[in-house]
């Protein structure tokens, strides 16, 4: 397998996927803006997302993938598939009976767990009454969406990457087609996009269930039988949950502590880090994503040198893209706030309240995609103990941070915690595998990342320069767009052309180290 083919594979889909959710998030600002009705919703949408990272991104993968790889690589090709078959379908039913139940505990007991969730809702009666009847609407979204992770799981062992990759896309269609048609009917926007993401769901499993069987793996709903191989995905993946959801776990707490703060605070957060997530989404996952597989057969074979090549190759690759990423989000986050945000009913000081929160975010953009890449080596050697470990230790120091800095900086302290959490993940997770000579940082690789960092902070100086002069000539009376396919364009130019200069070349000198 080409790994960069298989991330661009994804990639591709992820972003054209978050092109849609940042059309989304403009008409949800525009519509809803940033108040009691946008802070109901994020706490419903974000409730079943909470659990749909972990399951669909996260620890389920992790625990899953190699193991169906295991299966396909016992003995002939035929014998293989026939026990990769097996276990899906063991795991399925072992799951669905499990989600249903989840899903009706949470939906008889959502007036209780609403003011745990937010607990500052309690001072608004109105925000919490809309939060309770929004959760129940959306939540057996993780019902869908779990099922279609276990499905996306069986094509990425097979290699498939396009259909899975794709699936988010239904969703943010079905929020857009709500956002767009819901005066047309008797709902109010908020009910219209809950239904759509309950409905989203649905679609998901539908068309990867459909993508299975022609693949001739198809799956029925059976009496759950726990057997010695589904205990071990289930081993796998229940302390890997903590380790692969570190950041989530973060957001999770950013967002009980923020229904603390004044209203529009989880607005202002969630905003921020929906446009922080798209290039997020898009080097983190699909690296991930790609990798799993990869890393899996690698360390099964015991090729450890590929092993360390296709690692040190992830992490090229995500540092070519998130390090200049960072400082682009740092340094137009005003702007770029301003020109997706600004308008109906998100008002001025709502975006100077959400810009330096991307700021905050983007900062630990570089750690968010270097962790998802140690977590999988981590994953592909069956090793969940140590990244639960040290996910722990991250969501205390996530804690902590977020109760030292919420006094001063309000929510913009909560997303520095939140960044500055990530970036101690990361080391860690560095630190241990080295220990167990997992990982290495040639010298190679070292000297890339100097110049990467070097080049993103000329691009960084250029942009602010960019912006002081159209400020002093007058000429920011441009239009929004105008003015950041200038910044955008130049920035992008200078950063391809100098780092093309000093030897920084994204996919060119990646394309030799991959087989």
């Amino acid at each position: 397998m080409n790994l960069i083919r298989a991330a661009t594979t994804v990639g591709s889909y992820t972003a054209i996927s978050r092109v849609f959710g940042l059309v989304r998030e403009i008409l949800l600002s525009h519509i809803l803006g940033a108040g009691t009705l946008a802070d109901a919703f994020v706490v419903a949408f974000k409730f079943p997302n909470f659990f749909r990272r972990f399951f669909a991104e996260g620890a389920f993968n992790a625990a899953f993938v190699p193991q169906i790889a295991r299966c396909l690589a016992n003995g002939d090709a035929e014998q293989g598939r026939a026990l990769a078959k097996e276990l899906a379908q063991k795991v399925f039913s072992c799951l669905a009976w499990f989600l249903f139940v989840f899903v009706l505990v949470v939906e008889l007991t959502t007036p209780h767990i609403i003011p745990l969730l937010a607990p500052g809702f309690a001072t608004t009666p109105e925000r919490l009454d809309l939060a309770i009847q929004f959760t129940r609407i959306t939540f057996p979204y993780i019902l869908f969406i779990s099922l279609s992770a276990l499905l996306a799981g069986v094509l990425n062992s097979l290699y498939h990457f396009a259909a899975a990759a794709a699936a988010p896309i239904l969703l943010n269609l079905m929020m857009i087609a709500a956002l767009v048609f819901y005066p047309y009917t008797n709902l109010e926007p908020g009910f219209a996009l809950c239904w759509s993401v309950f409905l989203a769901g649905l679609v998901q499993f539908g068309w990867l269930y459909w993508v299975c069987r022609q693949l001739d793996f198809k799956f029925w709903l059976k009496w759950p039988q726990v057997t010695d191989d589904v205990k071990k995905v289930l081993k796998l993946m229940v302390p890997g949950t903590i380790g692969a959801g570190v950041m989530q776990i973060n957001l999770f707490i950013d967002m009980m502590l923020a229904s603390l703060l004044p209203t529009g605070s989880l607005s202002y957060l969630y905003y921020a880090d929906r446009l922080n997530q798209l290039p997020l989404s898009i080097f983190g996952v699909a690296i991930g994503t790609a990798l799993l597989p990869s890393l899996s057969q690698c360390w099964r074979q015991g090729d450890v040198k590929k092993a360390y090549r296709q690692q040190n190759t992830a992490l090229n690759f995500a540092l070519q893209l998130t390090i200049p990423a960072t400082v682009g989000l740092i340094v137009l986050s005003y702007p770029l706030i301003d020109l997706i945000f600004g308008h109906g009913h998100f008002q001025a000081s709502d975006v100077q309240k959400t810009a330096p929160a991307l700021a905050a975010f983007a900062f630990g953009l570089p750690a968010y995609v270097m962790g998802k890449v140690f977590v999988t080596t981590y994953f592909a050697c069956e090793d969940t103990s140590t990244p639960v470990k040290i996910g722990l230790i991250c969501v205390a120091t996530n804690l902590a941070l977020n109760l030292l800095f919420m006094p001063f900086f309000k929510h913009v302290g909560m997303a520095m915690a939140t960044s500055i959490a990530a970036w101690i993940n990361t080391f860690l997770l560095a630190i241990f595998l080295k220990k167990r000579n997992l990982f290495g940082f040639p010298k190679a690789l070292f000297l890339s990342t100097l110049k990467i960092i070097l080049v993103s902070l000329l691009m960084g100086g250029l942009l602010l320069y960019i912006q002081y002069w159209t400020s002093a000539t007058g000429l920011k009376s441009m239009s929004k767009i105008l003015e950041m396919v200038v910044l955008v364009g130049a920035g992008g130019v200078f950063y391809l052309a100098f780092g093309y200069g000093v030897g920084i070349r994204p996919l060119s000198s990646l394309k030799s180290e991959v087989s």
